[in-house]
């Protein structure tokens, strides 16, 4: 009687130790939502790249860097290529944890951050389903090819003050797969610049 009241105790104790496990797993932070380390940074205009980005958009990165540390930046190549990095990655979905890891936000007009992200995750990000445990089955697009169809300085109107010298950058891209045929693959950009910053101001 004694033995198998004991086997019953280490019965009870491996079973608390199996659920616990579970729980612990499910509870615990998954390894994609731990803090992504900055391995880039062109600080004098205040863009970094972070470890959680793939080859693709890293490769952007070191575009964009290139053309920045020229002594006398080609700003019409400048906003260029922050316009192609913006539509990769915000309009890219397979690679986000969640709806409100918004893409593309390092190169939108400071003061107009907030109203952006609460835009994005009650449209373009709404349906976006969590990834945090890697088990996402959900068919999300990914950005193939960027197309810079023209690029034009324009006067723009931000915050109650004119750029004369503001940029309209018309793009269009393409998926990687063509079930994403109905998904937007044009837009209009305008660029404004913040010091020595060119910001995105307005997508259309």
């Amino acid at each position: 009687m004694k033995r198998k009241k004991i086997c019953l105790v280490v019965l009870f104790i491996i079973l608390i130790g199996i659920g616990g496990y579970f729980l612990f797993q499910k509870l615990a932070p998954a390894k994609e939502t731990e803090g992504a380390k900055v391995i880039s940074s062109i600080k004098e205009y205040g863009y970094t790249l972070k470890d959680n980005k793939n080859e693709t958009y890293k490769k952007m990165f070191d575009e964009l860097k290139e053309i920045l540390k020229e002594d006398s930046v080609d700003e019409e190549k400048y906003a260029s290529q922050i316009s192609k990095m913006f539509i990769y990655d915000f309009f890219s979905l397979q690679d986000k944890i969640a709806k409100n890891d918004v893409g593309g936000v390092d190169f939108i007009y400071p003061e107009i951050v907030s109203n952006f992200l609460e835009n994005a995750e009650s449209t373009y990000y709404k349906y976006v389903e969590s990834n945090i445990y890697g088990n996402r089955k959900q068919d999300l697009p990914m950005v193939e090819d960027i197309t810079i169809d023209s690029i034009e300085n324009v006067s723009y109107n931000v915050l109650e003050k004119t750029d004369p010298k503001a940029y309209q950058v018309n793009v269009s891209w393409t998926y990687t797969d063509s079930k994403f045929l109905d998904y937007q693959s044009k837009a209009t950009l305008f660029l404004t610049k913040k010091n020595k910053t060119l910001y995105i101001v307005e997508l259309q």
